[in-house]
């Protein structure tokens, strides 16, 4: 807490407010202005109350936290914390008790003037930043299926499972829709329990490169699986792509349901997210309407193939779900972040 009031008072508040435990400091400008930078340095994380301290002050107590590899935070009102707000790694001005200046100086505008509210919005933004994890490594997963799997099909057999237009396809229907949806995700109950994340932390860490690559053989082994079984069986290779198109198109649809969450799909809820069940109707109603309908079949190059050839396209399809389930059970995905302790 720094304050302008008198650092006995400022005390008194500060203890009431529980900011000010046994053992920790409260200091006044004046011994602070004593103090060197190595001292300060080595004591910063002792003081837990600042009183009648100057401008230049709180840029000090800022770049000490700074220096110690911190993550600092500042919160203001007034034009003489517009310095350590610009110094700091995340400015928060009050909207309404604060300055113009100090607003133009912070990151972000408390509208409410009520901390309470810097916790939500914490909350909302490590829902936004895991939501758009999700789409990222369901793009990417899916993305890798489809081009390992004309990559090996082209290389084994020298023929492409898919062409241009059913990829296109893919892309445009069972691609985007789900990963807009997955987009908009509700925040997870167990958000808040985190420790705060590194600065410098990829969007690819802990092991999420690693997972979105192996689940991009998944679906490729299942697609090329589905196209050897309907080239065999049909006799033509006009069945082979549609087995493969409808095998890699469901896949990815199911696979949205996945990544909504680290934890089991079961636990949070398979239909929770409204917008996602409408994306994943729409993205089968859009497949079934270019697979059955003959005219639209014959533009993209599919074919009518035996009814149980349809019934192994769809248990294909749903492999990736008690896969990860399974891998998420016996905890070969954990969540991605630790738990405070």
């Amino acid at each position: 807490m720094i304050t302008g009031d008198h650092v006995l008072t400022a005390s008194a508040i500060a203890k009431d407010l529980g900011i000010l435990l046994d053992g920790d400091e409260a200091v006044s400008g004046a011994e602070l202005a004593g103090m060197l930078e190595e001292e300060l340095s080595s004591r910063v994380d002792k003081i837990s109350v600042y009183a009648r301290v100057s401008p230049e002050d709180k840029i000090r107590i800022v770049k000490a936290w700074q220096n110690k590899g911190q993550i600092v935070a500042m919160t203001g009102d007034g034009v003489n914390d517009a310095p350590a707000l610009k110094a700091a790694d995340i400015g928060c001005a009050m909207g309404i008790t604060g300055t113009d200046v100090a607003k133009g100086a912070s990151d972000m505008t408390l509208t409410d003037d009520n901390f309470a509210t810097i916790v939500d919005a914490v909350k909302e933004g490590r829902g936004i930043y895991d939501n758009i994890k999700k789409a990222v490594a369901f793009l990417l997963g899916t993305n890798i299926g489809e081009l390992l799997t004309v990559f090996f099909a082209m290389i084994f057999w020298q023929k492409s499972p898919l062409l241009s237009m059913q990829l296109l396809w893919i892309n445009l229907v069972t691609d985007s829709l789900p990963a807009i949806s997955l987009g908009m995700e509700a925040v997870e109950p167990d958000v808040m329990e985190r420790k705060p994340k590194p600065m410098d932390e990829s969007i690819f860490a802990h092991g999420l490169l690693a997972r979105v690559i192996l689940q991009g053989v998944m679906f490729s082994a299942l697609t090329l699986f589905g196209f050897r079984q309907g080239y065999r069986i049909t006799g033509s290779i006009d069945g082979g792509r549609t087995m493969a198109f409808i095998i890699l198109a469901l896949t990815q649809v199911v696979h949205s349901f996945n990544m909504r969450s680290d934890h089991s799909l079961f636990k949070i809820g398979p239909f929770t997210n409204g917008k996602l069940n409408v994306s994943a109707l729409i993205s089968v109603l859009l497949i079934a309407f270019v697979v059955f309908i003959e005219p639209v079949a014959n533009v993209f190059g599919l074919t009518r193939l035996p009814a149980g050839l349809y019934l192994e396209a769809a248990g294909l399809a749903f492999i990736p779900l008690p896969v990860l389930e399974l891998t998420k059970a016996f905890g070969i995905i954990k969540s991605h972040h630790s738990k405070n302790i």
